[in-house]
C-alpha cells in the first residue's frame, strides 16, 4: 500500500515523540513493503511565529490532499500565560478539526498488565481494564457563540447541538461495541442540560438499530466516579465534546501515565491521530518525553486503513518494551532510556521480531537494542 502522510510536529515535545512514530512507520513500511511519504507543515504556535497563523493555508492544502495527518501536540506557555493573546495555538486544532470535518474522537484505554503498579489506582479495580471513548469534536461548547460583556465582568458559551451531529458519531460508537464487548453507555446531564436530553433521545432511537447492544447511561459527574471505581464495568463510552474532554484525561490514570494513550480523529474524509497528552514544554529537549502515546497512534492510522497485522506488530513490540523496561521516566522514574531510544527499540523489534537475544545492559545503558 501507497499513503501520503501529512506530519504536523507542533510544539514542545510534538517534534520529540512524531519522529519516533515516524520511525516505527518506516520500519512497519520496510518489514510489509508498503510506501509511506511524508511531508511535514506548521500547526501551532511555531506557525504563529512564522507565519502569524496557528493552522496556516499550506498547513490545511497539505492535509486536504494526504491520505491521513500524523499529528504531534500544540501549545506554548507564553500564550497560556497571556489571557489578552487574541491568536492562540489551540485555535490551530480546533480550526483543523472544523476545516478537515473531523466529528469523531477515538481514544483507546488499557491497562497494561507490565504497568498495573504505575498507576495510582489499585491493581485490582485496573486489572483488565480495556475501554473506548468516542467523543464528539466538532459541536458543542467548544464551537458555540462566545460573548463577554463590554464591562468584561460576565461572559457566556454557548452549547449546542443538532440531533445529525449526534446521529453520525453515535453510529459510529454503536458499530464499534458491536465488534468488542456490545456494551455503550452514554455519558451526558440529561438531568440539567437540555442539549443532553437531546443526546438520549437520539441516542435511545439509534439503539434501536443495534439490538445485539446493551445500552447504558450515566450522568457525567458519576461516569468520573465510576472511572475510578470500576473502570473495567465500560466497553464503549460516547459523550459529547466537552464531557469527553474530560473523561479521557481522567482516563489516563487506568494506564499509569497520559505518555501512553493514542487518539484518532477521524471525518467522513480525512482522519488525523495524534497523542492525546499536550505539548509538555518542561520536557522539551531533554529525551524524556514518552513517545509511545504518538506510536501507538501509528498503529491506529494504520488500522484506519485496514492494516491490521501491521497493527498488531507494532502493539507486540510496544508490549515488549514495557516488558524489558524500555521506558523513559514518566513510567521508570530512575530510567536513563530516552524519547528516541525506545523508539529505535520498537522500530529494531519490529525489523527483527523473531530476534529475542536481547543484550539487556546495553539496551539500558542505550548503546544498542536488538543483537
Amino acid at each position: 500500500m501507497k499513503l501520503n502522510i501529512a506530519v504536523l510536529p507542533g510544539d514542545g515535545i510534538g517534534p520529540e515523540v512524531t519522529k519516533q512514530a515516524k520511525k516505527v512507520l518506516e520500519a512497519v513500511a520496510h518489514q510489509f513493503n508498503h510506501t509511506f511519504i511524508f511531508k511535514e507543515a506548521l500547526v501551532g504556535a511555531v506557525a504563529i511565529d512564522k507565519t502569524g497563523e496557528p493552522f496556516p493555508q499550506e498547513t490545511m492544502d497539505l492535509c486536504l490532499n494526504t491520505d491521513a495527518v500524523l499529528f504531534g501536540a500544540i501549545g506554548d506557555p507564553k500564550y497560556d500565560n497571556d489571557p489578552s493573546a487574541k491568536v492562540r495555538p489551540e485555535q490551530g486544532l480546533l480550526k483543523m478539526r472544523k476545516d478537515l470535518g473531523l466529528f469523531t474522537n477515538i481514544r483507546p484505554v488499557k491497562a497494561f498488565e507490565q504497568l498495573l503498579d504505575k498507576s495510582p489506582l489499585k491493581k485490582e479495580i485496573i486489572k483488565g481494564a480495556d475501554l473506548t471513548i468516542y467523543r464528539e469534536l466538532t459541536g458543542g461548547i467548544y464551537f458555540g457563540e462566545k460573548k463577554i460583556s463590554e464591562d468584561g465582568k460576565t461572559a457566556s458559551d454557548l452549547g449546542e447541538y443538532s440531533a445529525y451531529e449526534i446521529e453520525r458519531i453515535a453510529h459510529a460508537a454503536f458499530k464499534a461495541a458491536q465488534v468488542r464487548r456490545k456494551k455503550l453507555t452514554l455519558v451526558d446531564k440529561a438531568n440539567v442540560l437540555e442539549s443532553s436530553r437531546l443526546w438520549r433521545k437520539v441516542v435511545t432511537e439509534i439503539a434501536k438499530e443495534y439490538k445485539d447492544v446493551e445500552l447504558h447511561y450515566l450522568f457525567v459527574d458519576n461516569a468520573a466516579m465510576q472511572m475510578i471505581l470500576n473502570p473495567t464495568q465500560f466497553d464503549v463510552i460516547l459523550t459529547d465534546n466537552l464531557f469527553g474532554d474530560i473523561i479521557s484525561d481522567e482516563a489516563s490514570v487506568i494506564g499509569g501515565s497520559i505518555g501512553l494513550l493514542a487518539s484518532a480523529s477521524v471525518g467522513e474524509k480525512h482522519a488525523v491521530f495524534e497523542p492525546i497528552h499536550g505539548s509538555y514544554p518542561q520536557a522539551t529537549g531533554k529525551g524524556i518525553a514518552n513517545p509511545i502515546a504518538s506510536i501507538l497512534s501509528a498503529a491506529m492510522l494504520l488500522e484506519h486503513f485496514d492494516l491490521h497485522e501491521e497493527a498488531a506488530v507494532i502493539h507486540k513490540a510496544v508490549n515488549k518494551s514495557l516488558e524489558l523496561k524500555i521506558s523513559t521516566p514518566d513510567i521508570l522514574p530512575d530510567s536513563k532510556i530516552t524519547t528516541s531510544k525506545v523508539g529505535d527499540f520498537i522500530a529494531d523489534y519490529i525489523h527483527y521480531p523473531e530476534d529475542t537475544n536481547m543484550n539487556y545492559h546495553n539496551i539500558h545503558i542505550g548503546q544498542s537494542t536488538i543483537i
